[in-house]
């Protein structure tokens, strides 16, 4: 975002994850799958069986997990530069 800044690079820090799971194996049997993004619906009382809730939501497959190590989809430099001027406004108030 910043290409003149300066870094230092540290090393992982103990305690410092790698990767982030958004989704994982334990919330599949509750997740669906939506054309921009996902839905984690509540286990209990069958709230993932709830066909309101569901909507056109797709079952994820049981071998699912959503984490940063596996992501396909990645912003360029230039796209993400937009993407933060464009929401400039809105950075720090949502």
């Amino acid at each position: 975002i910043a290409p003149n800044a300066k870094q230092k690079i540290v090393g992982v820090r103990p305690g410092e994850k790698l990767h982030e799971q958004m989704i994982g194996p334990e919330d599949v049997f509750h997740t669906y799958e939506y054309k921009d993004h996902y839905k984690i619906l509540p286990a209990i009382y069958d709230g993932s069986l709830d066909p309101k809730r569901i909507k056109d939501g797709i079952k994820v497959p049981q071998d699912f997990c959503y984490r940063s190590d596996n992501n396909i989809e990645w912003m360029s430099i230039d796209t993400l530069q937009n993407w933060v001027i464009s929401n400039q406004e809105k950075i720090g108030s949502i």
